[in-house]
């Protein structure tokens, strides 16, 4: 049950990146003015946020199941609307449902570890969330490739087809959860705020994943840039290629799981938060040849990549162990505040490339994880200098 949610996560999350290494192509197609082509990110990235504050709620409301096989028919409605679309509205319209939908992954997550015994709920998080991980990082070379042989529109049909199925899937597998919260919509959406007030290690997590989160999406929207340039001169399938070996990094979500059910959480973070200081200082500090520096890059992506789904699956575990009553509360207001460090990342990483370039990009990375582990290392240091100042 719990590699077929990692599977259905990395399907479902997978749409939410399809179009990014798509845009000259859509737009194109679609006459949408290439400055204008960004609005296709933006909004399928505002619908996915729109979705975890008022649609992931609803996993703490309504019958589990039932809210995933909906929103799941949703996206494959939406993904099959943007691939038969020439309109520019239309399409738009269609990347902000495909966001909202997507939601149902993490609706997914929690789900998991309500399946769980307690002993085992952060191994279960962390094959859930490495499934998740490979689909974010498989999306964009599938479909590059997948363009190149049959056209843009082919992926969104191949991918509604697999939601469809999917749907119907998991509508039969999974097993019926209805949460017993006694509350109505509007009070559910209220608590959230006394949740994210109430629960200083929702906080706390939160701001370590959106530093992790901010560096991820800084470099990868601007290797690309890098690796298409003067210096590597790669193709988009050489670049494509680079992304897949990204995909390596997910292998650290369930050692991080494991270590986390071993009561080890904080150790975990402490060297999740390192290796991505590390990501960005090998590249920094070393150069040599191209094809050297093309190896570092390669390494510092995968490094890069543990270290932040070692710190995502940890911090799930430590959030979703708060109660079952508010799991899915608490989860869409941890993804929802690292996606907006995410975001600062990727546009800040756009703006240094293009106004200071390569180096310029390296040095802003690596003040993202380095704050997040000051912020670790001001709570880690807290309770010993409260004991050392009491005695």
């Amino acid at each position: 049950m719990v590699w077929l949610m990692a599977i259905a996560c990395g399907l479902i999350i997978a749409n939410l990146y399809y179009a990014q290494p798509l845009l000259a192509s859509i737009s194109v197609a679609t006459g949408l003015a290439p400055g204008a082509a960004g609005l296709i990110v933006t909004l399928t990235q505002i619908g996915y946020c729109i979705g975890l504050l008022f649609v992931v709620p609803l996993g703490d409301l309504m019958e589990n199941r039932r809210l995933i096989f909906i929103a799941l028919l949703t996206s494959a409605l939406a993904l099959l609307a943007a691939a038969s679309t020439n309109s520019a509205a239309l399409f738009l319209t269609a990347s902000l449902c495909i966001g909202l939908a997507s939601v149902a992954a993490q609706i997914l997550v929690p789900f998991a570890a309500h399946l769980a015994l307690p002993h085992t709920q952060g191994r279960a998080v962390g094959r859930v969330v490495s499934g998740l991980l490979m689909g974010i990082m498989l999306a964009r070379p599938v479909a590059s490739l997948m363009t190149d042989a049959f056209g843009w529109h082919a992926i969104f049909v191949v991918s509604a087809i697999s939601t469809a199925l999917l749907a119907f899937v998991l509508r039969a597998k999974l097993p019926q959860r209805q949460p017993s919260s006694g509350m109505d919509y509007p009070a559910l959406l209220a608590s959230m705020w006394h949740l994210l007030r109430d629960t200083p290690i929702l906080r706390r997590r939160a701001a370590y994943q959106a530093c992790m989160f901010g560096a991820f999406s800084l470099f990868w929207t601007t290797v690309p840039l890098a690796l298409l340039g003067p210096y590597f001169h790669l193709s988009q399938t050489g670049v494509a290629l680079f992304a897949l070996a990204g995909v390596a990094g997910a292998i650290a979500s369930p050692i991080a799981g494991r270590l986390a059910d071993q009561g080890k959480s904080r150790p975990a973070t402490a060297i999740a938060l390192s290796m991505g200081v590390l990501a960005f200082s090998l590249p920094l500090l070393v150069q040599g040849g191209r094809l050297f520096d093309l190896g570092l890059l390669v390494l510092a992506s995968i490094v890069l990549d543990m270290g932040v789904s070692a710190s995502l699956v940890v911090g799930q575990r430590a959030i979703l162990s708060v109660g079952p009553a508010v799991r899915s509360r608490l989860n869409g207001l941890y993804i929802a505040i690292f996606f907006g460090g995410g975001a600062i990342g990727s546009s800040l990483g756009a703006w240094m490339h293009a106004h200071h370039g390569w180096h310029a990009v390296l040095l802003t990375g690596l003040v993202f994880p380095a704050l997040g582990l000051l912020l670790f290392a001001k709570e880690w240091m807290a309770p010993r200098l409260a004991s050392s100042s009491g005695g």
